[in-house]
């Protein structure tokens, strides 16, 4: 079975730093991309950085500079660090594994989120 667990979700002051990881588990396959999203309620999943199998990592316009995703293959877990936090980054913070092959049902290969305030 696949399990994804966030952490290292908080509150922080506008200029401070958070680091979020995802440890997950139960996914034999070849990874295509690791990923963090965020979602505020009522609006679309909005996908903030990804790195692949070969360490290539993408970030949105408005992470770019101030967010870094990185993975330990050893240790099954993935990072997001982030720095010079602005107010308009609170959101909740979802991990996902996009699989070469998907073995169970797709909803599993996310996280349940964590939540990410950052006060001004």
């Amino acid at each position: 079975q696949v399990h994804l667990v966030e952490s290292g979700g908080g509150l922080v002051q506008a200029g401070g730093s958070l680091k979020l990881s995802c440890a997950f588990s139960g996914i034999t396959t070849n990874i295509n991309l690791l990923r963090w999203y965020r979602q505020d309620p009522g609006r679309q999943r909005e996908l903030v950085a990804s790195v692949s199998s070969s360490g290539v990592t993408n970030y949105a316009n408005s992470v770019k500079g101030r967010f870094t995703v990185s993975r330990d293959g050893a240790k099954n877990t993935f990072h997001l660090e982030m720095n010079n936090l602005k107010p308009e980054d609170t959101s909740v913070y979802i991990c996902n594994v996009l699989p070469a092959t998907y073995f169970f049902d797709p909803s599993l290969y996310w996280g349940q989120g964590t939540q990410v305030t950052v006060s001004s």
